[in-house]
């Protein structure tokens, strides 16, 4: 595995330097180290600061490719990306205020919606990565997305949770809703939701990732967030998904930014797959008959 990490040189770089660290040691990963000087002024400055970082990485036994480049932040690690097959990319997230759509500075949107790699958002301490909490929509094209956060959990021998949050139904579904908090009941159904949260799990499991499936009801950012405080987690992997045509760019939903807005722990930025759309029907049209 190849991981990238940016790096401004500063100290609020420093959260982005402790996820590489835990992760390229326990991926056994080829490291590079990526500091962008704005200004030629900046280069010589820069590249100490990388040097003392590349430093703290050797102390976890990875050897660190430095990279030094000048331009625009977002551009340089776009083409960076665009040239060298990274399998990771790790970013930094300063917080500029809960105010508008972006409550942390707008490249970090920016690179996530601009690269391919799945993208690390450094936010808060990190001293362990050892519970992830993954954001599931129930649906097949977020297997991909899995079976990434699957490889890391296993190097790391960390849990993870799979939840999926649900619309609070009129009173009228009470049943449906007994149905659908039973995770047990629900896993061992032919419905789309139980069929697609089953086989993530056992991809998972196939990893030897211990896993449990949690389900909620009420608007999820809200009770994402929820799980987040009672589970005391130390990962949140949400999703992105490929903008159809030709151009290479990731569409964030709201939920995703909502999520990077909010969180005081790391996020995992994972890409999706394209929709199934035959097959995804196919379940559906199984669901129906199934669930009599």
């Amino acid at each position: 595995m190849k991981i990238l990490i940016c790096s401004d040189g500063m100290p609020s770089a420093e959260t982005a330097i402790q996820l590489g660290g835990l992760l390229g040691a326990a991926l056994k990963a080829e490291t590079a180290l990526l500091g962008i000087a704005e200004t030629s002024s900046d280069e010589s400055p820069l590249r100490q600061a990388l040097q003392k970082q590349a430093e703290s990485l050797r102390g976890r036994g990875l050897s660190a490719n430095i990279i030094v480049q000048s331009g625009e932040p977002v551009r340089q690690i776009a083409d960076e990306t665009a040239e060298t097959s990274y399998d990771l990319v790790i970013i930094g997230a300063r917080w500029i205020g809960a105010t508008g759509h972006h409550w942390r500075s707008e490249k970090t949107y920016e690179v996530i919606k601009s690269i391919q790699p799945p993208v690390l958002v450094a936010i808060g301490d990190c001293e362990q990565l050892k519970r992830f909490l993954v954001c599931t929509g129930g649906k097949e094209f977020i297997e991909q997305a899995v079976q990434f956060t699957g490889k890391l959990a296993a190097a790391l021998h960390a849990s993870v949770t799979l939840l999926h949050v649900m619309a609070e139904p009129p009173a009228m579904y009470a049943d449906l809703v007994r149905l659908e908090e039973n995770v047990d009941q629900l896993l061992e159904s032919k419905s789309e939701l139980g069929t697609n949260l089953r086989r993530q799990k056992r991809e998972l499991e196939r990893r030897g990732v211990s896993t449990e499936v949690r389900l909620r009801h009420g608007i999820v950012i809200d009770q994402v967030f929820e799980e987040v405080h009672a589970g005391d987690y130390d990962l949140i992997v949400t999703g992105t998904s490929r903008a159809r045509g030709l151009l290479r760019h990731y569409i964030m939903g709201d939920l995703t930014r909502s999520i990077l807005n909010r969180a005081n722990v790391p996020v995992l930025v994972a890409r999706a797959g394209p929709p199934k759309a035959a097959r995804t029907l196919w379940n559906a049209v199984k669901g129906l008959f199934g669930r009599r």
